[in-house]
C-alpha cells in the first residue's frame, strides 16, 4: 500500500503540475503529460519497473475513448463514412507500409523484415491525436473527420495484421512461452496473462472455420445486448435510484466488452467502438457518456505519462542523433503518403495539413505488433528495442506537429478575406443563428418587441450588410461551442436555428439540446424529411420554410373562388393544425435510410391521415351550406 500511494502521488502531482503549465504556454496538454513522464522517468528517476504494467492499465483509456465516440456516432453516419474508411484509411496504410518497406530494404534488410516494420509504423496514435483533436475542436471539421476516419480503418486493420505476421515468421525460430504458445508468449513479453495467474481464450486450438464463427458470435452478443439488454437494465438500476450505480453499470458494460473481445483475439478498443455505434441512439446515451468521460482523461492522461516515462533513456544517450533522425524520417514519409493520399481524396488547405500533420506518427499499436514481432522472431533485439524508442520519439514530437498545424492554419486564414470570429460583447435572452432571409425577419420582429438579440453568422457579405443597415451581429460559426458560450447560450431563453444548411441546422439543433436542456430551440427546416430529423434531434418548434407562406397563398385562393374571409381563414388553421398533427405522426413512421415512395407503412397512414383532412375540411364547407340555408 504505501509503494502504490507513494507511486501515485508521484504520477499525480507530475500531472498537475506540468498539464496546466503547458495548457498555458499552449501546448496542450498531451506534451504536458509527456513532459511529465520524461521528467519523473528518464529525468528524476522517481518511477521504475512497474512503468510498463501501468501503461497496460492506461491502456483501457484507448478503449474508453473509443466507445465515447461511437456514442456519438449514428450507424447511419458510419456507414456514410465507409469510402473513407476503405479508400483514406486503407490508402494511407498500404503505401505507408510499401514506403516504409522500401526504406528498410534500402538498408539491408530482408523483405520479410522491411514489411513487419512497415505494418508496424504505419499506425497512428489513436490516443494523442484523437485527444488533442478533442481538445483543439477539430473533430468536425473535414479533416478531423478524414483523420478519424483513417484511425478507425487502422484500429480495424491491426486484426489482420496479427493474423499476418506469423506467414512472416516461415524459416525463423519464434521465441516459444513455456507451454509452446506464440500468443501466450506475447501475452508474457507484454504483461498479460500467465503473469496474473489468468489465461483464458475462447479461440485457442479451434480451426480457422471455428474461430471465424466465435468472433461472429461474439460480434453478434456485443449488437444484440446494445440494442435488446440495456435498456431494462438500465430501468432496473434507475428503480434503485442510487446514483453511483450508473457509474457501475457504465464501466461494466466497457469492461465486459473489453473482455469479451479479448476472448476471442479481437481489439477490446474495436469491440468497444461497435458497442458505442448501437448505443448511440439508446435514451441513456448522454447517461453514460458522462459517467465515463472523466474515467477516460485520467486513464488517457496516465497513459501519455507512461509512454514518457518508459523512453530507454540509456539507449537513446547512446544514439541520440541516430533515434531522432530515424524518428523524423518516419513523420516525413509518413507525411508525404499522407498528403498525396489526402490530396487524392480532395482535402485542402486547413484540413488537409491537419490531415497530413495529425497523422504523421507512429502509434501505441506499434509497441504491441512490435512484441509480437520479436516474439516470431522475425526482427534481432537489438533492432526491435531501438525501432520501439522510435515510435515513442514520433508520439513525442506529434504536439509539436499540432502547433506546426496551428501557425499554417493561421497564416491560410489570414491570407483569406475573411476575418476570425468576431468578440461578443453583449448577450439577450434571444440568440439568432444565421441572419439570412428567414432570420432577419425573426430578428426584426423579436427587436422590435423590445427583446434585445444576439445574431449569429459565418457569411461575412451579410454580417457587413447588416450592419450597414444597422443591425448589430456578430461574424463566426454559429455551430461553435466556444461562440455560442460567449454569445450567452447558457442563460439565454431561446435559440433560433435559420441556418441555410440543413446538416448544420440539425448538428447545431442536437448539440444545444444536449447541452441545454431547458433552452428553448426554434428551428427552420427545409422540408418535411429536414423536420423528422429536427424532430429527433429535440427542437422544440419547427418551422418549414416554404410551408407558412404557401399556406397564406393557399387562403387567398379560397378567398377568390367564393369563400369569405373568415371562412378561408377558419380552412387555413384547420389545415394548419392537421398538417402539424400529421407530422408529428408520421415522424413516427419514417425511415432516413429509405425513400417514403419505398416505405409502405409511412405510405399507408398518410393517406389515412390525408383522408380526415378531407373530412375536416368539408365539414367546414357543409356547416357554411346549413347556415346559409
Amino acid at each position: 500500500m504505501e509503494s502504490f500511494l507513494y507511486q501515485a502521488s508521484i504520477y499525480l502531482a507530475a500531472a498537475v503540475i506540468a498539464v496546466p503549465l503547458s495548457a498555458r504556454l499552449g501546448l496542450g496538454s498531451v506534451l504536458g503529460y509527456l513532459a511529465a513522464g520524461i521528467i519523473i522517468g528518464p529525468i528524476l528517476g522517481l518511477v521504475g519497473a512497474e512503468t510498463e504494467d501501468l501503461q497496460h492499465v492506461a491502456e483501457f483509456g484507448v478503449v474508453m475513448m473509443l466507445f465515447l465516440i461511437g456514442l456519438e456516432l449514428d450507424p447511419r453516419a458510419l456507414w456514410a463514412m465507409r469510402h473513407k474508411l476503405l479508400g483514406l484509411g486503407g490508402g494511407q496504410i498500404l503505401f505507408s507500409t510499401l514506403l516504409l518497406m522500401g526504406a528498410s530494404l534500402a538498408a539491408g534488410l530482408t523483405w520479410q523484415m522491411g514489411l513487419a516494420i512497415g505494418l508496424a509504423l504505419s499506425l497512428s496514435s489513436t490516443a494523442i491525436v484523437l485527444q488533442t483533436l478533442s481538445e483543439k475542436g477539430l473533430m468536425q471539421t473535414g479533416g478531423g473527420r478524414a483523420t478519424f476516419s483513417v484511425l478507425l480503418t487502422q484500429d480495424i486493420a491491426v486484426i489482420p495484421i496479427l493474423a499476418m505476421l506469423p506467414l512472416l515468421a516461415v524459416g525463423q525460430s519464434p521465441k516459444f512461452a513455456p507451454d509452446g504458445s506464440i500468443a501466450r508468449g506475447l501475452e508474457h513479453e507484454t504483461g498479460h496473462g500467465g503473469d496474473h495467474g489468468f489465461d483464458l481464450s475462447l479461440v485457442d486450438g479451434l480451426p480457422g472455420w471455428g474461430v471465424a464463427l466465435v468472433t461472429l458470435a461474439a460480434l453478434a452478443a456485443v449488437i444484440l445486448t446494445g440494442i435488446y439488454l440495456t435498456r431494462p437494465v438500465f430501468r432496473f438500476i434507475h428503480a434503485a435510484n442510487l446514483r453511483e450505480m450508473y457509474t457501475a453499470l457504465a464501466l461494466l458494460i466497457v469492461v465486459a466488452i473489453s473482455f469479451l473481445m479479448t476472448l476471442v483475439g479481437l481489439s477490446p478498443a474495436l469491440g468497444a467502438f461497435l458497442a458505442g455505434v448501437v448505443l448511440a441512439n439508446s435514451e441513456f446515451r448522454h447517461e453514460i457518456e458522462s459517467d465515463l468521460t472523466p474515467f477516460k482523461g485520467l486513464l488517457l492522461g496516465l497513459f501519455f505519462i507512461t509512454v514518457g516515462a518508459g523512453i530507454n533513456y540509456h539507449l537513446f544517450l547512446a544514439n541520440p542523433g541516430d533515434l531522432i533522425g530515424l524518428a523524423v524520417l518516419v513523420i516525413l514519409a509518413k507525411g508525404a503518403v499522407l498528403f498525396v493520399v489526402g490530396r487524392m481524396f480532395g482535402l485542402r488547405q486547413r484540413n488537409h495539413w491537419l490531415f497530413t500533420l495529425g497523422l504523421a506518427q507512429a502509434g501505441e499499436f506499434g509497441f504491441v505488433l512490435l512484441a509480437f514481432i520479436n516474439q516470431l522472431s522475425i526482427l534481432p533485439d537489438s533492432l526491435s528495442e531501438k525501432l520501439l524508442l522510435v515510435i515513442a520519439l514520433t508520439m513525442l514530437i506529434t504536439p509539436l506537429l499540432f502547433i506546426i498545424y496551428d501557425r499554417l492554419s493561421r497564416q491560410m486564414r489570414e491570407s483569406t478575406p475573411e476575418p476570425d470570429a468576431d468578440e461578443i460583447d453583449e448577450v439577450g435572452p434571444v440568440i439568432v443563428a444565421g441572419i439570412g432571409r428567414f432570420g432577419q425577419i425573426v430578428n426584426r420582429l423579436v427587436r422590435a418587441s423590445g427583446y434585445n438579440t444576439v445574431v449569429l453568422d459565418s457569411d461575412i457579405e451579410t454580417v457587413q450588410l447588416m450592419r450597414r443597415f444597422g443591425v448589430k451581429s456578430f461574424l463566426g460559426d454559429p455551430t461553435r461551442p466556444e461562440l455560442l458560450k460567449a454569445a450567452g447560450i447558457a442563460k439565454a431563453k431561446v435559440l433560433v436555428v435559420a441556418l441555410d444548411d440543413p446538416d448544420y441546422t440539425t448538428r447545431l439543433t442536437d448539440y444545444a439540446r444536449r447541452t441545454y436542456p431547458d433552452l428553448h430551440i426554434i428551428a427552420r427546416a427545409r422540408d418535411r424529411h429536414h423536420v423528422y430529423d429536427l424532430y429527433k434531434a429535440g427542437a422544440d418548434d419547427i418551422v418549414r420554410e416554404m410551408f407558412d407562406s404557401a399556406l397564406r397563398a393557399g387562403r387567398y385562393v379560397l378567398e377568390n373562388v367564393g369563400l369569405t374571409e373568415y371562412e378561408a381563414a377558419q380552412a387555413e388553421q384547420t389545415f394548419f393544425a392537421h398538417d402539424r398533427k400529421t407530422v408529428r405522426d408520421l415522424a413516427q413512421h419514417w425511415d432516413p435510410e429509405r425513400p417514403a415512395s419505398q416505405n409502405p407503412e409511412y405510405i399507408a397512414r398518410a393517406r389515412e391521415l390525408e383522408k380526415d383532412l378531407e373530412t375536416a375540411l368539408l365539414e367546414l364547407v357543409e356547416q357554411k351550406v346549413r347556415d346559409t340555408g
